[in-house]
C-alpha cells in the first residue's frame, strides 16, 4: 500500500442509505414506467404488449451506449471532489453534458432511419410490427433528450444530489402516467391512439424532465454550460471518462445484444411466450432495484473515498454494501416468489403465460442474489478505476454462458424459457463470483493509485 491509504478527505462523506434510498426510489420510479405502460398496454393486447416488450430492447441498447459517458464521468467527478478538486470537477461534468448531447443527437436519427430493419431483425411478426415500428420511430427519434438527462443526472449524483434527481423522475413519471392514461384510453376527449399514445406521452415527459434537470445542476452545483462545450472537446478529459465509461458500455451492450439474440430464439418459440418473457423481464427488473441502489450509491462512496487516497476504507465499504445487497436481495426475491401468481394475474388472464412467468420469478431466488454480486462489485471495481476486468469477463460469460447457453438449453434441449433462464442463472453467477474474487485480492488497487494520482494532479 501506499501512503495514500492514510490520507483523508476535507469534505464529509455521505452515508450508504443517504444516497441509497433516493436512487433506490429514483430507479423504481424508471422501471416503474415500463411496468405501468405494459400494465396498460396489456389492456390493448397481448401483441401489443409483446411489440413494446421488442421495441423497448432496442431504445435500451441505445440507453446504454449514452450511459457510457454518464457512468464515466460519474466516476472521475468523485475522485475530483474526493481530492476537494471542484474546478476539475466541473470541466469533466461539461464535457460529459456536451459530448453526451451530440451522441444522442446522432442515434436519434439512426434509430428514426433504421427501425423497421432492426425490429425485423429479432424476428418480430407482422401482427407485431404494426405496433412497434410507429413506437420505435417516434421513441428512438428523440432519444437525445434522454441522453442529456443522462449526463445531467450524473452531474447531480456525483455531487451528492441524489434526492433532487428522484423527485424530477417522479414528476417525469406522473406526467408519463397521465399522459398513457388520455391518449391511451381516450380520456377526456382526446383520441385512443395506443402504443403510439404511450411513446407520445413518455416524449413529453423527458422533455419537462430535462428542462428541470438544467434548472437544478445549474442552482446546486453552480456548472455554467457554454455553447463552447458542445463545440470544443478536451482529449484529456475525454480519455479520462472513457477509459471508465468505454468499458462499462461495452459490458452492458453485450449483455443487451447476448439478450436480445435470446429474445429472437424465444420469438421463434411463438407469440404467448415472447409475451410472458416481457412480462417476467419487467417484474424482475423491480426485484433488481435493491441492489442496483445500493451498487450505484456503493459506486459514489468509493469514488469519493479512492479520490481521497483512503484504499482501505474503499475496500471494507464495498464488503459491507455486498453483505446488505445480499440480504435484502434475498428477502425480495422471497416475497415475489411467493406472490408471483398474484402479480402476474395484474397483467395478464392467460393462464400459460402465468404458470411459466410464475416459475421464471421463483428462479429468482437464485438468480437476484447472483445480481447482487454483480451490480455492488463491478460498480465498485470501476470507481476504483478497474473497469476493463468486467468487460472482460462479460464477453465471455455472456456470449458463451448466456446466449450459448441460453440456445442449447432452450432451443437444442427442448426447454423453453425455462432454458433460457437457467443460461441467465448461471452467467450471472459466474461473473459474480469473478468480480468477487477480484475485489477481495485487491487487484484494482493499482489502478485506485493512479485515478488518486490524476485527480489531484
Amino acid at each position: 500500500m501506499t501512503s495514500a491509504l492514510t490520507a483523508s478527505s476535507p469534505k464529509p462523506i455521505p452515508g450508504l442509505i443517504a444516497l441509497a434510498w433516493p436512487i433506490f426510489i429514483e430507479q423504481a420510479l424508471h422501471i416503474l414506467t415500463g411496468v405501468v405502460d405494459t400494465f396498460m398496454v396489456s389492456h390493448v393486447s397481448d401483441d401489443a404488449v409483446a411489440a413494446l416488450g421488442s421495441a423497448w430492447q432496442i431504445v435500451v441498447l441505445f440507453l446504454i451506449v449514452f450511459s457510457f459517458f454518464s457512468i464515466g464521468a460519474s466516476v472521475v467527478i468523485t475522485h475530483h471532489l474526493g481530492a476537494n478538486d471542484r474546478e476539475g470537477a466541473d470541466r469533466i461534468a461539461a464535457t460529459a453534458v456536451g459530448t453526451n448531447t451530440w451522441l444522442g443527437l446522432i442515434v436519434s436519427l439512426a434509430v428514426w432511419f433504421f427501425a423497421e430493419p432492426m425490429l425485423r431483425a429479432m424476428q418480430l411478426s407482422d401482427a407485431l410490427l404494426v405496433h412497434a415500428v410507429p413506437f420505435l420511430h417516434l421513441m428512438g427519434g428523440t432519444l437525445f433528450l434522454e441522453a442529456m438527462n443522462f449526463a445531467l443526472s450524473a452531474v447531480l449524483r456525483s455531487h451528492g444530489h441524489t434526492r433532487e434527481v428522484m423527485i424530477v423522475t417522479l414528476g417525469q413519471n406522473l406526467l408519463n402516467f397521465a399522459g398513457n392514461a388520455v391518449l391511451l384510453f381516450g380520456l377526456f376527449g382526446a383520441p385512443q391512439m395506443g402504443v403510439m399514445g404511450v411513446a407520445l406521452s413518455t416524449v413529453f415527459s423527458r422533455f419537462v424532465a430535462c428542462v428541470a434537470l438544467w434548472i437544478l445542476v445549474e442552482h446546486h452545483t453552480h456548472l455554467k454550460i457554454r455553447l463552447r462545450d458542445f463545440l470544443t472537446f478536451q482529449r484529456d478529459r475525454l480519455g479520462r471518462i472513457l477509459h471508465i465509461g468505454l468499458p462499462a458500455a461495452g459490458e452492458n451492450i453485450s449483455w443487451w445484444t447476448a439478450f436480445m439474440v435470446l429474445t429472437a430464439f424465444t420469438a421463434r418459440m411463438g407469440d404467448t411466450t415472447l409475451a410472458a418473457q416481457s412480462y417476467t423481464m419487467q417484474i424482475a427488473m423491480v426485484m433488481m432495484l435493491f441492489s442496483l441502489s445500493i451498487g450505484l450509491a456503493t459506486e459514489i462512496l468509493i469514488g469519493r473515498l479512492v479520490g481521497a487516497g483512503r484504499f482501505e476504507d474503499a475496500y471494507t465499504e464495498c464488503m459491507r454494501s455486498l453483505r446488505i445487497g445480499l440480504v435484502v436481495t434475498m428477502g425480495v426475491a422471497a416475497v415475489f416468489a411467493a406472490l408471483a401468481p398474484w402479480i402476474l394475474g395484474l397483467f395478464t388472464d392467460d393462464p400459460a403465460i402465468i404458470a411459466t412467468g410464475t416459475l421464471l420469478l421463483r428462479m429468482g431466488l437464485l438468480l437476484e442474489p447472483a445480481r447482487a454480486f454483480n451490480l455492488i462489485v463491478i460498480n465498485s471495481l470501476r470507481a476504483a478505476g478497474d473497469a476493463r476486468f468486467p468487460l472482460y469477463a462479460g464477453l465471455l460469460s455472456q456470449w458463451c454462458v448466456m446466449a450459448l447457453g441460453g440456445w442449447l438449453l432452450g432451443t437444442w434441449f427442448g426447454l423453453g424459457l425455462v432454458g433460457v433462464w437457467c443460461a441467465f442463472l448461471i452467467d450471472e453467477w459466474f461473473r459474480g463470483l469473478a468480480m468477487l474474487h477480484r475485489w477481495k485480492k485487491r487487484r484494482w488497487v493499482k489502478y485506485a493509485v493512479r485515478m488518486r494520482a490524476e485527480a489531484a494532479a
